[in-house]
């Protein structure tokens, strides 16, 4: 099997996340002694720096982690819809869908009260230590990845007409951030400096942390974000609104701790966050999956994992969501999945088929059945995660179809004719000596999201365009309740043991390209005695989009499936015959994924990085 780069292994820490800056600093925390919990942090913030076309503070963030000895939970950084986000509100202003981007699109703030929460639940340094990398790359600059500069160009005309404190931000001297030369975000810097200044007056530890929580959601920070959200702002409405976001929002809510919602397929026991992220779909897909499965990569294989997936899809239209109450115990019963297995058929699906659990009957919005019939790739600016690649370009030195093709990746901001972007994920996971474990997916508060809020240097998020507009649904746009996400970290048990902790950016992609390298790793022989990540996520990779999107503007492609070039071409030409709408995309552009393990017997640690985008990378010794 060809793999552009070795598994990393080793005994001391493991890193791999969606940027190198982000996977060095994680481990120079390692280093200097600290533990994984310690490291996610560090990353997270800097990733916040370096890839701000992908996440952001005001963003979010769920976290599977696995302590030493400890039980695996989910640490819930996703926030609420604001008191006053109320369908009644957003139908009185005369919209069917809540804006892609804009104040009005913004629940409440979650990413930064669940890093410090685990910070101060599972880590061991100080808030000044594991900030102390970020604010380093905003004060003193970094050289950005070429997509930054990308994604602002596409939003340029926003920024200089409407969005004015985005463009001082991100077109100093009217052109964006270029690779190879520093750029710098002085505002975050100084946010970063006044909040480590403020928490200091506290005691200990645990004192400043909480002191930061509490600057956090009613100091300067609080009062500066509730004053951005009731400023006018163009959204994709082409209308200028408030938000809904106050001051008792930012101040009622924190990041809370839960169990994972899990499932057992053969030795392993996989763990995703609950159906108020997309999560379980995972889950759902391997329960769905027979005995005795095709070969591996047959056409056999690629069509049962593709109708699966549009089955586990239509439930997570029609059931999930932190609305009401989501059947969970029975959307992963073998009665219901046996039921469900006959509907896969040897030809390919077109129709939205969600299940009746314990005989209840699916609704969903109108919206959902919306059909999308032009060529796959981005919408409005900011609106949410691209769906496939587009528009490949190549680098003029290297004619290879090698990873070093320079494609729209998936998971990366796309860019359209019409200026389009959307915005997107990062990924991190990371294993120390000790035996912890953490996976976690920061998404949202995207530099093209909302206008930067000028006291601080970020913006707000957009999650709640994922809510619906339509009533008694489980993802209803409902006020105090969270919007369904698509992120979705994972993390898996083999016996019972912590073993493996893996994601990637990609939005609805996620679950699809996450059940494909679990599946690799599983079922294919180890490297060097260990399993094979890299292997798994070297191998091609495919997508479908025959559910309704989770951004805006919403809707599906039904039968779409985007698959690798490398793919076989007699698999191809096989989905084809059975009804698949397949294209072909660049050779090296579908996932994203990062992944750690530990081998429990001789607690071997090992590492690995996507390719794709040439941006990820893993660490580690």
């Amino acid at each position: 099997m060809f793999t552009t780069r070795p598994t990393l292994q080793g005994t001391f820490g493991m890193v791999s996340s969606t940027h190198w800056l982000a996977s060095q600093s994680a481990m120079a925390v390692l280093e200097d002694g600290g533990n994984a919990f310690d490291a996610a942090v560090a990353a997270g913030f800097v990733l916040h720096v370096v890839e701000p076309h992908l996440n952001g503070p005001a963003g979010e963030v769920p976290i599977l982690l696995a302590p030493a000895g400890g039980e695996v939970r989910v640490l819930c950084g996703q926030g609420v819809a604001p008191a006053g986000a109320t369908i009644g509100h957003y139908r009185g202003l005369g919209l069917e869908l809540v804006p892609g981007t804009g104040p009005l699109a913004a629940a409440v703030p979650g990413a930064f009260d669940a890093w410090m929460v685990l910070l101060r639940d599972h880590g061991t340094k100080s808030l000044a230590n594991v900030l102390s990398y970020a604010i380093a790359y905003a004060e003193d600059g970094h050289a950005p990845v070429e997509r930054v500069g990308e994604t602002v160009e596409t939003v340029r005309t926003l920024f200089e007409t409407e969005w004015h404190t985005s463009a001082e931000v991100y077109l100093p001297e009217g052109r964006p951030p270029r690779p190879g030369e520093r750029w710098r975000n002085p505002a975050l810097a100084a946010t970063w400096r006044r909040l480590i200044a403020d928490a200091s007056v506290a005691g200990g530890r645990v004192a400043q942390i909480e002191k930061a929580r509490e600057v956090w959601r009613s100091g300067f920070i609080a009062r500066a974000l509730v004053r951005q959200s009731r400023r006018p702002t163009m959204d994709t409405s082409g209308v200028r609104h408030t938000g809904t976001l106050t001051a008792a929002d930012l101040a009622s809510w924190s990041a809370t701790y839960e169990a994972p919602a899990t499932y057992d397929w053969r030795e392993w026991t996989v763990c995703k966050a609950g159906p108020w992220s997309q999560g379980p779909s995972l889950l759902q897909q391997l329960a769905l999956l027979p005995d005795d499965l095709p070969p591996y990569a047959s056409a056999d294989y690629v069509h049962l994992l593709t109708e699966g997936c549009k089955l586990a899809m239509a439930d997570r239209e029609a059931w999930y969501g932190d609305a009401a109450r989501t059947p969970m115990d029975e959307l992963l019963s073998e009665s219901y999945n046996t039921e469900r297995r006959e509907l896969i058929g040897h030809e390919a699906s077109y129709e939205l088929r969600p299940g009746s659990p314990g005989g209840r009957a699916p609704r969903m919005s109108r919206y959902a059945h919306t059909v999308i019939t032009d060529v796959p790739g981005p919408g409005v600016p900011g609106a949410g995660e691209p769906t496939t690649a587009r528009s490949p370009h190549r680098r003029t030195d290297s004619p290879s179809d090698g990873p070093t093709d320079r494609a729209r990746v998936p998971g990366d901001p796309d860019t359209a004719a019409d200026g389009g972007t959307r915005g997107d994920t990062c990924h991190l996971d990371i294993v120390d000596r000790w035996g912890n474990m953490i996976a976690a997916t920061p998404s949202g508060g995207w530099l093209q999201s909302n206008p930067v809020v000028p006291e601080l240097g970020f913006p707000l998020g957009t999650r709640l365009q994922m809510a619906w507009l339509d009533e008694g649904l489980p993802n209803s746009l409902t006020p105090g309740r969270r919007p369904r996400t698509t992120l979705s970290p994972s993390l898996a048990l083999r016996h019972g043991v912590p073993t493996l902790a893996f994601g990637t950016p990609g939005g609805d992609q996620q679950d699809q390209w996450q059940l494909h390298f679990f599946l690799a790793v599983a079922l294919r022989a180890p490297v060097r005695g260990a399993l094979d990540l890299q292997g798994a996520i070297d191998a091609p990779n495919w997508h479908n989009d025959s559910f309704p999107s989770s951004f805006y503007p919403r809707g599906m492609r039904p039968g779409r499936v985007t698959v690798e070039s490398r793919m076989d071409a007699e698999v191809l030409a096989e989905l084809r015959r059975r009804g698949h709408d397949v294209v072909a995309g660049a050779p090296w552009s579908e996932g994203r994924l990062c992944a750690v393990a530990r081998d429990p017997r001789t607690q071997i640690l090992s590492a690995a990085a996507n390719p794709r985008g040439m941006q990820g990378y893993a660490v580690g010794r």
